[in-house]
């Protein structure tokens, strides 16, 4: 299926539920965010997959801060490496968007917070990993410390 196939079989919801899986979420992502910038490809694939999730009967499913910190994820690859032209060529650059066990977001979040409510009702900033220590390193204009 072509990703303009792909996209209008998923937003009419005619992928069953156990046809779409993680790898599927990730090329929706890519599909959008080369179609809409950033905050409009969150808006439209947070949208879709809601909509999804609830057609399927699962709307607890959905988990605001995975979408969010995946799409964000998937922005920055396709940035810093000038938005491949294919599917294919940025799945095999970013192997990591797809391991499940571990995860990419447990580099960036405790599972305390990824298991919240809160994290899964609204977009929560990464809290734990990565993101700790890079904030350590941070270094401000005109020699100013990190607070």
């Amino acid at each position: 299926m072509n990703d303009r196939e792909f996209v209008a079989a998923f937003e009419a919801c005619t992928i069953a539920n156990t046809d779409f899986h993680h790898a599927d979420h990730v090329r929706l992502a890519w599909i959008c965010l080369r179609e809409d910038p950033l905050i409009e490809a969150i808006g439209r694939f947070t949208a879709a997959l809601q909509r999804f999730a609830a057609h399927h009967g699962v709307p607890d499913l959905y988990h605001e801060t995975i979408t969010w910190a995946y799409m964000l994820l998937i922005y920055e690859r396709m940035q810093r490496d000038g938005a491949p032209a294919d599917w294919e060529s940025f799945r095999a650059a970013h192997g990591d968007l797809f391991d499940r066990k571990p995860s990419i977001l447990e580099r960036y979040y405790s599972r305390e917070t990824l298991r919240s409510d809160l994290a899964r009702r609204i977009f929560v900033l990464p809290d734990a990993g990565a993101s700790s220590r890079a904030a350590e390193n941070v270094e401000f204009p005109h020699g100013e410390k990190q607070p």
